[in-house]
């Protein structure tokens, strides 16, 4: 019972938490025109990279473990 009045009150409080509480993200985010080639190459480092890897390692792969 203890634990259903604590999570009620908790869930009250939460719920009704002033506007002061409320942290502005966006304040601290810099949009600019860069920002998606940045993520795109980003992303595209982070995929490639393995492949990039595997030829590599295929290409330097020792005749004698065949």
């Amino acid at each position: 019972m203890r634990r259903w009045l604590t999570a009620t009150a908790l869930a009250s409080l939460l719920l009704h938490a002033p506007a002061v509480l409320a942290i502005d993200s966006y304040r601290y985010l810099h949009v600019s025109i860069e920002t998606p080639w940045v993520i795109f190459l980003f992303l595209l480092v982070a995929v490639f990279i393995p492949f990039i890897l595997m030829l590599v390692l295929m290409w330097r792969k020792n005749p004698n473990d065949e």
